[in-house]
């Protein structure tokens, strides 16, 4: 059960070794294009297609014809890889139960967004978990974990690929010891935080990626990269005439150069190079998109543009 680029890469894996892969169960086709008239199969649909597996778009994992035709595959274990929340109805089913490949080190980063929330926190590690499901989001019993590590300079598509491969390691090495154990391997309870420190991992939507420039350089520095390159970190550039814009910032990196008098989100521009204060020193901004404009160095960028130093961020 999966729908992104990332959960087929397990699926991927399950097939190529040949597990018996009775059935996958994927989110309906989404509307796409201008008007919504075409209909866009998820990533796990047409790799499933592409090698002959049957898939189910259940609208509601609690329909009774959806729970009845999945009943009818007779599987034994469900795997679930970045898909929605399941009833029990589904979760119980099998008699080898249900398990989660989860994008972070549980009990840290329970939710939908893991990889880019470790990244914009300046984690240094992070991980893949399997666990088994129950009736709360990501709070199963643990059965296995795997760490990675995280450059301080990657951005989330880097620890995306990494992750999604390692999960699809994980999945395996899972599965056999659930086999091994007739579907009742050794689990690990999901410990108690010290001081109730949990980091959560929300869904991220357009408001989450707006940039607060009030902050320390370091933080906005860790939040572009954590949005980099999807869904994309954005700030509104207002000049001295009131006309707004949306800049998309994709890579920054630390100057060492102090805020000094500049406000918060107040441009410094010299010939090389373009600078926005934050509280404490000046992000140098190393790759942009200016809204209906292509992605672009900043140099090229600077280029074309003249009055930026009049230009403020909002936030």
């Amino acid at each position: 059960m999966g729908t992104p680029e990332f959960a087929v890469a397990t699926l991927k894996t399950l097939v190529e070794n040949n597990y018996n892969v009775v059935a996958v169960v994927t989110q309906p086709d989404k509307p796409v294009g201008r008007h919504g008239s075409t209909l866009q199969p998820s990533a796990v649909k047409q790799y499933a297609q592409s090698v002959g597996l049957p898939v189910l778009q259940p609208e509601k994992m609690k329909d009774a014809a959806f729970v009845e035709q999945l009943r009818s595959y007779g599987a034994n274990l469900q795997v679930v890889v970045a898909f929605r929340m399941l009833p029990e109805v589904v979760w119980a089913m099998p008699a080898y139960g249900t398990f989660n490949v989860h994008a972070s080190l549980l009990p840290q980063y329970r939710g939908a967004a893991p990889i880019n929330w470790a990244v914009i926190n300046g984690e240094t590690r992070t991980g893949v978990t399997t666990f088994f499901l129950d009736h709360e989001i990501d709070t199963g019993r643990m059965i296995e974990q795997a760490t990675f590590d995280i450059p301080a300079d990657a951005d989330v598509e880097y620890v995306y690929d990494g992750l999604m491969r390692l999960g699809a390691e994980v999945c395996l090495s899972t599965l056999d010891i659930i086999v091994a154990a007739d579907g009742r391997p050794a689990t690990t309870a999901q410990a108690d935080v010290a001081d109730g420190q949990l980091k959560p991992a929300p869904k991220l939507f357009k408001d989450t990626c707006q940039i607060d420039w009030r902050q320390e350089a370091r933080r906005v520095y860790n939040f572009v990269r954590g949005l980099s390159p999807s869904p994309g970190a954005w700030t509104t550039v207002c000049d001295g005439n009131g006309y707004e814009t949306v800049l998309k910032l994709y890579r920054t990196s630390l100057s060492g150069l102090p805020a000094g008098e500049n406000e918060p989100g107040r441009l410094v521009v010299d010939k090389k190079h373009l600078y926005i204060a934050c509280a404490d020193e000046l992000l140098c901004v190393d790759e942009l998109q200016l809204a209906g404009k292509k992605r672009m160095e900043t140099q090229a960028f600077l280029n074309g543009q003249k009055g930026l130093e009049a230009c403020v961020c909002k936030f």
